[in-house]
Order: structure tokens, then sequence, then C-alpha cells
């Protein structure tokens, strides 16, 4: 099911040419590839009518809409690993392992109280309804929190309320949102996968067992214990963070465990999603050698999107010359 306004409102284009809709997908730090596929598109002149965009291409697609595409690239590549840890206001026993209060306001300091209604082009984010699984199309209202609720990574960030319905990240439903830019009458849509790195991946394993090399089913008496003592004395917060967060060699961590849960359910939806409704380009960045959660990276994730976006430059222009 999906929610939105009382129905796409029309959006005219520029004379001579189909309206063109821009879909931005999912993808954590590999979303700052956004920013390199829409400065490319407009290097060539193509300018987008209408821009939709779940979690991080909410995110992007939210900025360049409200003409803050260049601030968004300058904050994006000032990140560093510090600075990220310093965003991140871990919290026990909420919804979500990060409260989010710092981020928010960030995201509020540079939007302000913008609405998706003052945008000079039309835009939707998408997020997923908590209980329901209702898909939600936000049209109209704050653009800030609209862009909150999107990427609301489910176990990572708490949900977020609007408009009287607790919502979380659209990934969960719709990752590349082709279908809601085809509703808001685009004719020509590009649409950016985040996730094509993945495509190779998710085969069938048809036998598999232990062998000598396991662990143990449990470990020794008051391991848990012991071992976090021994954490709490040797690590300070930002150590213990980074351990959680950024990819190690040994035993995945909570946060690497709930992302890769969510990538490879991201992907199945995906695949089957592009499959039904297929955009008219596809644009798909290598950019899986960046992790979820490397935003301090910033830099090679917009150089990728720059890229792969330069070479889907020419079936672009002849498709939107086809249906002109």
């Amino acid at each position: 099911m999906t929610i939105a306004d009382v129905g796409p409102r029309p959006v005219r284009g520029k004379v001579g040419r189909p309206l063109i809709g821009l879909v931005l997908g999912s993808g954590a730090a590999r979303g700052f590839a956004h920013i390199g596929v829409i400065q490319a598109l407009l290097e060539r002149g193509i300018i987008p009518d209408i821009v939709v965009g779940t979690s991080i291409g909410a995110l992007v697609g939210g900025c360049y809409a409200n003409n803050q595409l260049g601030e968004l690239e300058r904050w994006a590549r000032s990140l560093t690993v510090r600075r990220i840890i310093g965003y991140l206001d871990v919290r026990i026993g909420g919804s979500g392992l990060i409260g989010g209060g710092r981020l928010a306001r960030r995201l509020t300091d540079a939007i302000g109280t913008t609405t998706i209604e003052d945008l000079p082009i039309r835009f939707a984010a998408i997020a997923t309804e908590v209980g329901t699984g209702h898909e939600i199309w936000l049209t109209h209202g704050s653009l800030a929190l609209a862009m909150r609720a999107s990427y609301a990574l489910p176990g990572i960030f708490p949900p977020v309320r609007l408009g009287g319905r607790w919502l979380v990240d659209g990934a969960l439903v719709n990752p590349v949102p082709v279908t809601a830019a085809r509703a808001f009458g685009a004719r020509v849509v590009i649409a950016v996968n985040l996730d094509a790195d993945r495509f190779a991946r998710g085969a069938t394993i048809a036998s598999h067992g232990s062998d000598e090399n396991d662990e143990p089913v449990e470990p020794p008496p008051g391991t848990p214990r012991k071992a976090f003592m021994g954490l709490r004395g040797m690590f300070g917060v930002e150590r213990l963070l980074r351990r959680q967060i950024f990819p190690t060699e040994t035993r995945p961590g909570f946060s690497t465990v709930m992302i890769e849960a969510f990538n490879i359910m991201q992907d199945r939806i995906t695949r089957m999603r592009l499959a039904g409704d297929p955009p008219d380009v596809h644009i798909t960045p290598h950019i899986g050698h960046v992790g979820w959660l490397e935003f301090h990276r910033a830099a090679e994730a917009i150089t990728a999107g720059k890229i792969a976006t330069e070479k889907a430059l020419e079936p672009i222009v002849d498709t939107i010359a086809a249906l002109g």
C-alpha cells in the first residue's frame, strides 16, 4: 500500500522534451555517489523535473532540490572517522543504537523550515511505516523531517514521528523507487542503483556443515563479563565505536550484522522491483568497495557516481530524444 497526498500533482517540463525523473536509491555512505551523478547530468544540461529518493538518496535528492548540493558536497568531503563518530550519539535502551539528535540538528540547521512544497521541482522521499509496512511517499510538509524518516535505518536510528505515523527507512519496501517517479508523470526515468555490485552475490550453497575449526557453541563461563570489563578498561568511547561501526577481520560487530542483514534484504527487493518496473536508463556506480558506514570516503563515492553517469550519457540523451 502506498500513502501519498491527494495524488501526484502535474509537473510541467521544459518545452520540447519529456519530463525527466531522477530516482536516487539507498546505500548509506555509498549514497554520496549520487552527488557525482547529479553533477555529471547537470554538466551535460540534463536537468531533472522530478526527483524521488530513498534513504541517503532522499537526503542527496532533497539537498539538490533545495539548491544545496554544493553545501552537501563540501560537508561530505570534510568528513573524517573522528568527525563521523562525533555525530553518533549512542544510547542504550532506546529504539535505535544511535539517538540521531546530533545529525538531526545538523540537518535542521542546514534545511531550516523549508517544506517540500517550497521546492522548485517535484520531490518525494520514500519511507516505511512501522507496524503496517506501508510504503509512504512523503510529498509535502517538512523537508528535513522527510529526509530523517527516509534514512532512519531500523536498529541504528530510531523511527521518526511524522504526520501521525512512525516511519523508518524506505529501503525496507522500495530501495530504488522507480514507481513513484512514473506516478508523478516522468516520461524518462533515470535510476541510480548503488547495490549493483552485489548482484553477483546471493547464490545458494546447497551443502554446508560444521568442521573442526568452528568455535564452541558456548563460551567458557564468565567470558562475556570479563570481555566487557576488559573492553571498558582498554578502550575509550571513540575506540569502542570504531570497533562497532567500522569493519575488521575478526568477528562481525553489532552494526556490521545489522547492515549486512539489511543489505541482503534490500538486494532481493531491488531485483524484484526493478524487474517489474525497470527504469529507462539504469546507472550503476561501481561503489561496492566503499562500506555502508564509511562516510569518510565521500570523495571516492562522488567520483564513482560521476564516472558511471558519464558512461550512461549517450543512452540518456538518446532516450530523451526518442520520447521528446
